[in-house]
């Protein structure tokens, strides 16, 4: 019970930093980008932040444990090489445009047409992103109060605190949060990973045991089949994750161009890095507790959150779900903010223009409503695998966005036909492969995406467009 105090205690902290952060939110901007404020170190905390949730912490360990380093290609290695390249070929061009949303991009350079095409497949994706979340956080929350919240009580608990602290500050609350919440989570998982380590007979041991399982191979076997299911595991994040509002946002926030273009290097790096930690833990756990097989067999997500229980001291304890709890609430605001900006001003100001005027009110009511679609769609999902939630939902930016933003930004004859084009080849193909026999062929998001780059090359050759803007103001 003690434990559970702590938490919440520390959910308590979390809320009063929505509550110092409202104090620097007067208009929209502030609300969406923090003012476009924020120094390096908060880029690269909340950069970092965006992946590491509660897929890397307990769903990445135990794919590693299912089939080696080769199942996490998706995550965290496809995920952390995507900021990679968001800092690499689209943070600087896209900061000197000035924009708001990513779906202003697709205003800009194709009309309001692909703009609610665009903005409606990012939307669409991040329900089952922060759906992943909030699962996590009801089974977080009804491990930490022994049973007195069940999984779906947790669930409205969790998004209620996520809700309030996003909604009294947007984006700064998001940036206060993360770096308070990174700091623990780093320093936690690091003390804890050492003790891990130890009780196991040193990392050492762990490495051999890692070994021993054959877990440390990171490509597939030789196989055509197998190639391009790891190559459509690859793209999925990595490319899914580079026209995505909850990554613009970071790079819009920045207080200049040279911070938006490394923070999102440096915080994909540092994430590729430290989910190694995690995967240490999981085979550290295997080693250390007597009914590790057994529990494996059962539910492996809950190998870590079980090995801390039952082996460390209630100081670790409280930094462990005090680094979970750190994980989820920092993604699951984010994700909330960003669909939440790419509604309102790309789908609700197209239909309703007039009420532009009342935009930061327009804000704070649609994250009301895009936290209960969540919550609903969590509880309709509940029992999926956390890490196959997101996995999910990043398919569509894939298949449906990202051919538009990148020959958008590099090729000046990429046209608004070329766009449509793109949209409709990569989800027509995708939906084919994904509902027929054919996917067992050649993987639906692997299929989609290429026939969506073809369909933007295609379209914009044949249909050019004659008043299409400037890649660059």
């Amino acid at each position: 019970m003690l434990l559970a105090l702590l938490i919440v205690a520390y959910m308590a902290a979390t809320l009063g930093l929505g509550l110092l952060a409202q104090r620097r939110v007067h208009t929209a901007r502030d609300f969406m980008l923090a003012g476009q404020q924020l120094p390096l170190i908060m880029v690269v905390t909340t950069s970092f932040a965006t992946w590491f949730a509660s897929e890397t912490l307990l769903g990445v360990p135990a794919k590693v444990l299912e089939g080696g380093l080769a199942e996490t290609v998706e995550d965290p290695y496809g995920a952390g090489f995507g900021l990679v390249l968001v800092g690499m070929f689209f943070a600087s061009r896209l900061y000197r445009l000035r924009l708001l949303t990513i779906g202003d991009f697709y205003r800009r350079r194709y009309g309001r047409g692909i703009e609610i095409f665009a903005s409606t497949v990012i939307l669409l994706s991040y329900l089952g992103w922060v759906a992943a979340q909030i699962t996590a956080l009801g089974l977080v929350l009804e491990v930490l109060t022994q049973g007195a919240l069940s999984t779906a009580d947790g669930m409205v608990v969790g998004t209620l605190v996520v809700f309030i602290y996003t909604a009294l500050g947007g984006m700064w609350s998001i940036a206060l949060a993360d770096l308070f919440q990174m700091t623990i989570m780093v320093g936690g998982l690091t003390v804890i990973a050492v003790l891990a380590g130890e009780s196991a007979g040193g990392a050492g041991a762990v490495w051999q045991e890692a070994q021993h399982r054959d877990l440390l191979r990171f490509f597939p076997e030789a196989s055509l089949s197998a190639w391009l299911a790891w190559l459509a595991a690859a793209i999925t994040l990595m490319i899914g994750s580079i026209p995505q509002q909850d990554v613009f946002q970071r790079v819009m926030a920045a207080r200049d161009e040279r911070t938006a273009t490394l923070g999102p290097i440096i915080g994909g790096t540092a994430y590729m890095a430290f989910a190694a930690v995690p995967i240490f833990l999981g085979v550290a756990a295997m080693m250390i507790l007597p009914s590790a097989e057994a529990l494996f067999a059962e539910d492996p997500e809950q190998l870590i959150p079980t090995l801390v229980l039952t082996t460390m001291p209630l100081a670790l304890q409280v930094l462990f779900f005090g680094a979970l709890l750190s994980a989820i609430m920092s993604t699951a605001s984010a994700t909330l903010l960003a669909p939440t900006t790419t509604f309102v001003e790309n789908i609700l100001l197209n239909i309703v223009p007039s009420a532009a005027a009342h935009r930061l009110k327009l804000l704070r009511w649609s994250l009301a409503l895009f936290a209960l679609a969540v919550l609903l769609y969590a509880r309709a999902m509940e029992g999926t695998p956390i890490y196959d939630l997101v996995g999910k939902a990043y398919q569509f930016p894939v298949v449906g966005a990202f051919w538009p933003l990148a020959l958008g930004l590099y090729w000046t004859k990429a046209s608004r036909q070329g766009a449509l084009c793109s949209i409709a080849a990569g989800l027509g193909v995708w939906g084919v492969l994904e509902f027929s026999d054919f996917g067992a062929i050649l993987p639906s998001v692997l299929g989609g995406f290429l026939a969506s780059g073809l369909g933007m090359v295609l379209g914009s050759l044949r249909w050019p467009q004659q008043d299409a803007a400037p890649v660059e103001p």
